[in-house]
């Protein structure tokens, strides 16, 4: 017998409540078609408060205005799909580019080592960031000498504990190469755990990309994929020229199969298969703090 909670019925006017609750807090546009994701999502929650209808949570929200409570509503209704290497064609270019920055004159910190700034905006559950440390660690060795750091966030508290602790079962293995998959660690219990010396190179922070980025650039490369997918076109010229305004001059842009970047007066210019540039005369133009 299925322990799932009996679904509670949604009205129309309930689930003009949710979009809109979900896309002031987090820029998310839910389609007509989210509805039966939203019953499904949200009703174990409206159970887990005692309450018989959605008008009842929405309106417990409204008047308490916790952010634990608008954390969880936004948990419950984001989706989180990766995998290690996936779109692995950016791998790839991405260890094109840092042996680039390797072979001319690195930036240099303020202790004297070479500086390497990754982003994964939307990092879910750890294995982009991760993909990215394994793979450009094994590329090349001499990066463990590096001021080397990667910023992995998410709005989603749930996964971003569950990348923190760099533990997945071995199944993640399955699809990957011999090679691909040495550079995880079998735990004998049924999981692989990402190696320290990658780990330690990856901070995982809470962000909502709809408010304040706390975030120090600028980035030699930014991941955003899959993540823009989710707000209407405006929001997302917008978050893209905010992703430009963080990216080196020379850094690249990588996003989503079903996302563009190059939109009318973007910023950005396609230089490969989902892979961005900004313009060289936004180049100049703007300011790097």
């Amino acid at each position: 017998m299925s322990s799932d909670p009996v679904e509670i019925p949604l009205s129309e006017a309930e689930f003009i409540r949710v979009k809109k609750r979900v896309y002031t807090i987090a820029g998310i546009s839910l389609s007509d078609a989210k509805r039966t994701l939203v019953i499904s999502r949200l009703t174990k929650l409206v159970k887990a408060h005692g309450m018989q209808s959605f008008s009842d949570y929405l309106d417990f929200l409204d008047h308490r205005r916790d952010e634990l409570l608008d954390q969880d509503f936004v948990n419950a209704l984001t989706t989180n799909l990766t995998r290690f290497f996936r779109e692995d064609h950016h791998f790839d270019h991405l260890a094109d580019h840092v042996a680039q920055l390797m072979a001319r004159r690195p930036r240099i910190n303020a202790n004297g080592r070479p500086r390497l700034r990754i982003w994964s905006a939307g990092c879910s559950t750890g294995q982009e960031p991760y993909t990215i440390a394994l793979h450009l660690l094994s590329k090349f060795p001499e990066l463990k000498r590096w001021d080397f750091r990667i910023l992995a966030t998410d709005i989603d508290t749930s996964v971003l504990a569950r990348a923190a602790s760099g533990s997945y079962p071995e199944t993640e293995l399955s699809g990957l190469s011999r090679e691909r998959a040495a550079l995880l660690k079998r735990s004998g219990d049924g999981t692989v755990r990402v190696p320290p010396e990658a780990r330690d190179r990856i901070s995982f922070k809470l962000l909502n990309l709809m408010g304040d980025w706390p975030v120090k650039g600028p980035f030699d490369a930014i991941f955003c994929r899959n993540v823009v997918i989710y707000f209407d076109k405006p929001t997302q010229a917008r978050t893209f020229t905010r992703l430009g305004e963080v990216l080196a001059p020379d850094g690249y842009l990588y996003v989503g199969h079903s996302e563009n970047a190059a939109y009318a007066d973007s910023p950005f210019k396609l230089v490969g298969k989902t892979i961005y540039q900004m313009k060289p005369k936004q180049q100049s133009a703007r300011h790097v703090a």
